[in-house]
């Protein structure tokens, strides 16, 4: 509700603050107040129509398409609260001086048309600012009924306080006013940008930098007055994420440096050319050293897994692979050029088979309906069946592996009288779930380390260098700005001529 109320009273008074100059203006000149009103009330009917539409939009939209439209929304939110904070701090002296010489050049051309314009685009300009904003600010509110009434509270009372400056009536010292209010403004706009990024991970564009900072749960817990604080009115989640941490300080930190920092703290031309030059030094430099200092994580598997049939040694020979345990060898064959492998088609099954490697194949157990005694073997072997072994490695180190389909063995002679049939035991090659498990889950924290590297190695260092190139540009826009206009000679002779002749 607090953020609301602020943002409502901010844009209302600033609003308000238009709307009373000209109405005064026009006052003390005579001038009727007819088209400043149809103005005024233009630009409020369309502003509420855009926040309705804003609204009814997004309600309408799929789950990942309301965060990527509450992303852009925020993202829109945070840019208007920015320009419009620098723009009061540097035309907020003026602003009085430029409407009343607006407003004297349409009465001085007979119609008042212009005046009605003037502030039909006033109403309009922060009437669509506080609807992004306040829709941005509602989106990540803990209550959307208390943040409405927030905002319309705000407005409230910054049309009481317009009014009263109208009627003379209200004195308010505007630059504290706007100082103060911008402070807090900095602190949301802040939380807006922490969010719009959260937003844009739920919406599958922000991948990069989600591995948790800090733990805020003890500071401000669930339903109580401080997480409604940081939360509900900084926008700061009990869970913030690398990448939110850092777009929330890359934002606030230097919006309040530039925004409050005392004229006398600030440097001199000369100094903040030198500070300029260095920090777009700096900047580059970081840019370049980010990647060479971040190394890139790599899970811990053993070089041995563990099958339910014993510790099986896996060795890769290009394309192909090898599994052995308890004396048995499996050949596989990469798919791809992926860490996914499968069994290759099996030419060297035995056509005979005695009792012991029988025993091997059915899981070290005599098959029901064989007779060891009056059939010990030697058997003649018939394969069929559809069994398919499929491995998963990572960095040539087996994690996985799993058997499906059934391998049916057909035996005849040996002792039998008839043939008999079995389904040959497939946990042989079958990796133990806790192994796979740990293994899996190695690999995955792993992965997850190196995509996150990336916002080390690669975003940030683009935001670096997007700095330096910003800094660059200041120090060539000042230089240019102070280079001495040099004047023609044949002008200065000209001149100097002319002096002479009246002298």
């Amino acid at each position: 509700m607090l953020p609301t109320f602020v943002i409502g009273l901010r844009e209302g008074l600033e609003a308000a603050l238009i709307i009373s100059i000209l109405a005064t203006f026009l006052r003390r000149n005579g001038a009727s107040l007819r088209g400043l009103w149809i103005g005024i009330t233009a630009g409020i009917g369309l502003s509420v129509a855009v926040g309705v539409v804003l609204r009814v939009i997004e309600q309408g939209l799929p789950q990942a398409k309301q965060e990527a439209m509450e992303t852009i929304i925020g993202a829109v939110a945070v840019f208007f609260v920015t320009g419009m904070i620098f723009w009061m701090r540097t035309h907020a002296r003026t602003m009085k001086k430029e409407l009343e010489s607006a407003a004297g050049d349409a009465l001085r051309s007979g119609t008042t048309t212009a005046l009605a314009v003037m502030a039909f685009l006033a109403v309009l300009r922060e009437g669509f600012e506080t609807s992004v904003f306040l829709l941005a600010t509602i989106q990540s509110a803990g209550s959307a009924p208390l943040a409405m009434l927030g905002a319309l509270l705000g407005i409230v009372v910054s049309v009481g306080l317009g009014w009263g400056i109208y009627k003379g009536g209200v004195k308010l010292n505007l630059q504290r006013f706007f100082s103060i209010t911008g402070f807090f403004l900095i602190l949301v706009a802040a939380g807006l940008v922490l969010n719009a990024f959260r937003t844009g991970h739920e919406a599958g564009w922000v991948t990069v930098g989600q591995g948790r900072t800090v733990d805020l749960s003890w500071l401000a817990p669930t339903g109580s007055i401080r997480s409604a604080v940081f939360s509900g009115v900084f926008g700061i989640p009990q869970d913030p994420r690398v990448i939110e941490v850092i777009a929330w300080a890359a934002y606030l930190v230097p919006l309040m440096l530039i925004t409050f920092t005392p004229a006398r703290l600030r440097p001199g031309h000369a100094l903040a050319q030198r500070l300029r030059a260095v920090g777009a030094i700096g900047a580059v430099a970081a840019a370049i050293m980010l990647p060479l200092a971040v190394s890139t994580p790599k899970a811990e598997v053993p070089p041995a897994a563990v099958l339910t049939s014993g510790v099986a040694d896996f060795a890769v020979h290009g394309d192909s692979a090898v599994v052995a345990v308890d004396g048995q060898r499996l050949t596989l064959a990469r798919n791809g050029a992926g860490d996914t492998w499968s069994a290759a088609p099996s030419t060297d099954r035995p056509e005979t088979i005695d009792l012991t490697a029988l025993m091997k194949l059915t899981g070290n157990r005599i098959p029901v309906g064989l007779d060891a005694h009056r059939a010990p073997g030697p058997y003649d072997a018939a394969w069929s069946g559809d069994q398919q072994v499929v491995a998963t490695t990572y960095r040539d180190r087996l994690i996985d592996l799993q058997t499906t389909g059934d391998l049916v063995l057909t035996l005849t002679g040996g002792g039998l009288t008839s043939p008999r049939t079995f389904t040959v035991d497939s946990s042989i090659w079958q990796i133990d779930p806790e192994f796979a498990a740990e293994a899996h889950a190695a690999v995955a924290s792993a992965r997850t380390s190196a995509h996150d590297r990336l916002l080390w190695t690669r975003w940030v260092p683009v935001a670096l260098v997007a700095t330096a190139l910003l800094l660059l540009t200041q120090l060539l826009r000042s230089r240019i700005a102070r280079r001495p206009v040099s004047v023609p000679a044949s002008v200065t002779e000209g001149t100097t001529t002319h002096v002479d002749s009246l002298t």
